[in-house]
């Protein structure tokens, strides 16, 4: 299934794509695609409704694809040619980092630039949605714990990241920070998530184009990882870090500026598109 949230911000309803790719409601279904959903039996069972039945949506705004996400947790430096790209080691255990969860917006929202910014970045990533609370997990049971996969912008002020000392979450938080979709693609239809090609544009012009397969710490890896030392919850995002390209790469090194628009997407998960409009 992809499963989408549809309408003004703030307003979302649940939906899904269908085959021929038309928004469809699950009015009368779920209420929302919470954690509380996505944790429970009534997730799966959406895959047995009746998609003909259900009403056909034009036109409206795609918003994150999970409501009330408890957290975004992000891996730094987890393909070794961005390693190599932004001069730095490939890490002996997996960086990680956090996003506020206020930085989360639509797939196709404005990403705002922060006053002042001079240096804001993009990452494609792969992001795995947890499907169960997971704690002391296996990594050959950690699939288990997956509810599905979707497209997440890791957007990134590198002077605030790198250069101002302190935490990268100061460089990764800002409002828009972190577009999330198109869909929530439930894990049944990706065969193999460390087989997807991915890519991001900015103006038209690629700059980044890779494949999961040259992440260091692969999915089931990172959960287990992750689930020694917090619990994961139905709903939370983990953003598994980015392939070479990045802005920050460039020689001369190329930032966003007011006006830009990016456009990415992943092998099977979808694509977003955002215009970056001033703070």
């Amino acid at each position: 299934m992809k499963l989408v949230r549809f309408g003004p911000k703030g307003k979302e309803k649940p939906g899904l794509i269908d085959e021929s790719g038309s928004l469809r409601s699950l009015a009368g279904h779920i209420d929302d695609l919470t954690p509380d959903v996505i944790g429970s039996e009534v997730f799966a069972d959406l895959a047995n409704i009746d998609v003909s039945s259900l009403e056909v949506i034009e036109g409206a705004r795609l918003g994150v694809p999970i409501a009330h996400v408890g957290k975004v947790v992000c891996i730094g430096l987890n393909y070794s040619d961005h390693a190599e790209e932004a001069g730095m080691e490939v890490p002996p255990e997996p960086v990680v980092f956090m996003k506020a969860t206020s930085a989360l917006s639509g797939p196709y929202d404005n990403v705002e630039l922060p006053r002042g910014s001079v240096k804001t970045d993009w990452e494609c990533e792969l992001a795995i949605v947890i499907g169960k609370e997971a704690k002391y997990v296996e990594v050959e049971d950690a699939f288990d714990y997956v509810a599905g996969y979707t497209v997440l912008n890791d957007i990134s002020e590198r002077e605030y990241q790198i250069e101002r000392s302190g935490q990268w979450v100061k460089g990764k938080s800002h409002d828009t920070f972190a577009p999330v979709g198109p869909w929530l693609v439930t894990k049944d239809e990706v065969d193999d998530p460390q087989a997807l090609s991915m890519w991001l544009d900015v103006n038209d012009k690629r700059f980044q184009e890779g494949t999961t397969s040259t992440m260091v710490y692969g999915v089931a890896f990172l959960v287990s990882y992750l689930s020694k030392f917090m619990s994961l919850q139905p709903g939370d995002i983990i953003s598994t870090g980015t392939p070479p390209g990045v802005g920050m790469g460039q020689k001369p090194q190329v930032f966003l500026k007011e006006g830009d628009v990016m456009t990415l997407g992943i092998q099977g998960l979808g694509s977003q598109k955002q215009k970056v409009v001033s703070a």
